[in-house]
């Protein structure tokens, strides 16, 4: 991970965020859905001005790898919004974790994840929580090494498909 920074994201980053958020997901899951599903998704999900609020909101964080000035990959973090019967307002989660191509595997999903954890280990009091789609048996292994364990199911939407994710949960 030689010149990759971490840093902490904010309201001026929210165009680089939107595209490297678009970008990421796309080359990880749009062979998986219908053009017009994916474009849905992507102009709701990763639209400059929402990810501008959240970058604002003082209860949420994004943090940007970046490698000579370029953004390749992020992490998102806030309060649990998954529906499980465990979850509590103090519990936290990990939103977005997506690491460009081409950077998996060099170490930069880790630095994400480990700054993403220790903040929410810091402003939340609960267990921490993510959602991963059941079949990236790649992302599933990496937050098991992790400490996180599998103890539910939901659907995650993408425009008019509903995909299965599993949940997870550390702690």
């Amino acid at each position: 991970m030689t010149k990759t920074t971490i840093r902490r994201a904010g309201p001026p980053d929210a165009e680089t965020l939107a595209q490297l958020g678009r970008t990421t997901f796309s080359q990880t899951f749009a062979h998986l859905y219908p053009p017009e599903d994916l474009e849905a998704f992507l102009t709701e999900a990763y639209s400059p001005d929402r990810i501008a609020a959240e970058l604002a909101d003082p209860d949420k964080a994004a943090w940007l790898a970046e490698w000579e000035g370029e953004a390749v990959g992020y992490a998102a973090a806030g309060p649990c919004g998954l529906a499980h019967a465990e979850v509590t307002p103090q519990c936290g989660e990990l939103k977005r974790l997506y690491v460009l191509e081409g950077w998996k595997g060099e170490g930069v999903a880790k630095a994400l994840m480990d700054v993403a954890m220790a903040w929410l280990e810091e402003t939340r009091t609960g267990r921490l929580w993510l959602g991963v789609w059941s079949e990236n048996w790649r992302a599933q292994r990496f937050y098991a090494r992790l400490g996180f364990e599998k103890v539910g199911e939901h659907h995650f939407k993408v425009g008019r498909t509903l995909d299965r994710d599993f949940i997870y949960r550390r702690g």
